[in-house]
């Protein structure tokens, strides 16, 4: 839903209601993972995807008539078959998809998520896509880290979704609960989807250089709050870096420092360390190496480098745990000479380490090409 509240606010806001189509479950190859949303406006425009244009025309209708009559629907579309004209997908998945109207009717605490959207504070959305009573179905409940608002139908099924989303919440992942239709813990009878809205994960690039301007607007693009940190003020300045979130001119290893003590960084925060200077780098790796698990570290350099760098940690204290932390030299074996090449090499191999992808050309491969494992 985050892709289309943009679109789908000004609506809402004048009472009119929308279609909205929601990703809630994938098997195999499916092209979106769940979370993903088209949006029909009360005028009829499409915003948003939830196959990559596969299914969209269908979705599209069927959003449509849920829009004009009222009624959730949950659907699934699997692999289409040789009638040109069938609706599935090409790539060999499975998706379920819930369709829903969204107005202030429907969702009253829709303005108050988009604020914490906005806000970057974490929130999320349980929704009630499965349940033998039909008045159950498009029910939502709002949970945040202190309790939760709204209604799926009984006060039980309340405090038993509010409690066990939680744990998502706070990972910033999303999935179908299954529970009994008053919100026992059973496996069948009500099925809820929560969506996390957890704020953008960080990227902290260290070393002011061309290199890090190049990371910084593909981290961007990535969807990565991005933070250039540097030393040296005459390097350091948002003109340089005008796809960074934010430029600061400090010390790495007490910026991080900083920034670790005040809890904004988790464990989906990515590090790049650029500036291959042993008086910024080692200082710094060691505050990161030794810091709260991240979901990557990397420093670029040659391998001498690397070598010299793995060298001076070691006499800092730093034992072998430590150090696998550490990408060195950073990147995937692209071939990469300009750093716009280098940005992609970097963010490459993060994205494989995120995904546990394995870096090879996937012609190469007979596996399925999206991983399961979701870190």
């Amino acid at each position: 839903m985050r892709d289309v509240l943009a679109a789908l606010m000004p609506g809402w806001r004048k009472g009119e209601t929308a279609g909205l189509a929601t990703v809630v479950s994938t098997f195999k190859s499916a092209p979106r993972l769940p979370g993903a949303a088209m949006l029909v406006t009360a005028g009829g425009e499409a915003v948003g995807s939830v196959s990559g244009g596969c299914v969209e025309g269908a979705v599209f209708e069927l959003a449509t008539q849920v829009k004009a009559d009222g009624t959730p629907v949950l659907v699934r579309y699997g692999i289409s078959d040789d009638d040109a004209f069938a609706v599935g997908l090409t790539c060999g998945g499975i998706i379920d998809i819930f369709v829903e109207p969204v107005s202030q009717q429907s969702f009253a605490e829709l303005d108050a998520v988009r604020a914490d959207i906005d806000g970057g504070r974490r929130v999320g959305v349980a929704t009630v896509i499965e349940h033998p009573d039909s008045s159950w179905l498009g029910r939502h409940l709002v949970v945040r880290p202190d309790g939760f608002e709204g209604n799926l139908g009984s006060e039980r099924a309340n405090h038993a979704v509010g409690d066990d989303t939680q744990g998502l919440l706070a990972a910033g992942r999303s999935g179908i609960l299954s529970y009994g239709p008053d919100g026992e813990r059973l496996d069948e009878g009500m099925r809820v989807f929560f969506a996390s809205y957890a704020p953008p994960p960080r990227m902290l690039v260290f070393g002011a250089i061309d290199f890090a301007s190049a990371l910084a607007r593909l981290g961007t693009f990535l969807g990565y709050r991005v933070t250039v940190c540097d030393a040296r003020a005459v390097f350091a300045t948002p003109a340089r870096f005008p796809d960074a979130a934010e430029v600061v001119n400090a010390w790495p290893h007490r910026y991080l420092a900083e920034q670790e003590e005040q809890g904004l960084v988790d464990e989906r925060t990515v590090m790049c360390v650029l500036t291959h200077d042993p008086k910024f780098d080692i200082p710094l790796l060691e505050v990161a190496l030794r810091g709260r698990p991240v979901a990557f570290i990397g420093a670029m350099g040659s391998r001498r480098t690397h070598t010299d760098r793995i060298s001076r940690l070691r006499s800092a204290g730093l034992g072998d745990e430590e150090l696998a932390r550490l990408h060195s030299p950073v990147g995937l074996d692209l071939g990469a000479r300009t750093p716009e090449e280098t940005a992609v090499s970097i963010a490459a191999e993060f994205i494989a380490k995120q995904w546990s992808g394995s870096g090879e050309p996937l012609r190469h491969l007979d596996e399925r090409i999206h991983h399961d494992d979701l870190h």
